[in-house]
């Protein structure tokens, strides 16, 4: 099956393409010279459908949208649903990144609590009326400094009890396998069987 996915991210790219396995052919809606599509929705799930549907809509394809974002007890949620664009410029990391440690200095361990939170959404057409739509959550905290050197955006600072290490410092089908991300396209592969 050929999908666009509604991003131009080759982190995520590189991550749907090895969960996705065979039988799909995923490209980036960059491919196709399409752009973002204008994210207005107040929610991941709307905005993985306002993504899906506008890459569908340009390319003719089924396209899968992802909206996923890192969610902090302490800050109320934030950043939430501008976790690309946290400290101003979309996709900065490293900006983000600090922005987000500054937000939290002070706050002890205890009270650092996270989740990354992944809402896939795949549409047939662009006016598809019945959208496969799942949803994974990634438990965590977030460290007072970086640790690790793999994954992408926030994986540095995100701790992950269960692993014992941040996300950045398991190895890629650990991380593929157990991340937000993972457990949004292992749902929405058993949508699709």
């Amino acid at each position: 099956m050929k999908l666009v996915l509604a991003s131009g991210n080759t982190g995520k790219l590189a991550e749907l393409r090895a969960l996705l396995g065979g039988g799909f052919d995923l490209h980036a809606q960059s491919e196709f010279g399409v752009g973002d599509a204008e994210e207005t929705g107040l929610s991941f799930i709307e905005n993985a459908i306002l993504k899906a549907r506008h890459a569908a809509r340009a390319t003719g394809l089924a396209a899968l949208g992802d909206d996923s974002g890192l969610c902090v007890d302490a800050l109320h949620g934030a950043p939430g649903l501008y976790s690309a664009r946290y400290a101003g410029c979309h996709g900065d990391s490293e900006a983000n990144i600090d922005r987000l440690l500054r937000e939290l200095d002070g706050v002890a361990d205890a009270d650092r609590s996270a989740r990354f939170v992944c809402v896939l959404a795949l549409v047939q057409h662009a006016d598809d009326p019945m959208p496969l739509v799942a949803e994974g959550r990634w438990e965590g905290r977030i460290l007072h400094a970086r640790c690790g050197s793999g994954g992408f955006g926030y994986d540095p600072v995100f701790f992950s009890p269960a692993h014992g290490c941040s996300a950045a410092e398991l190895p890629t089908d650990v991380k593929n396998r157990d991340s937000h991300r993972g457990v949004a396209l292992a749902r929405l592969r058993t949508l699709l069987a």
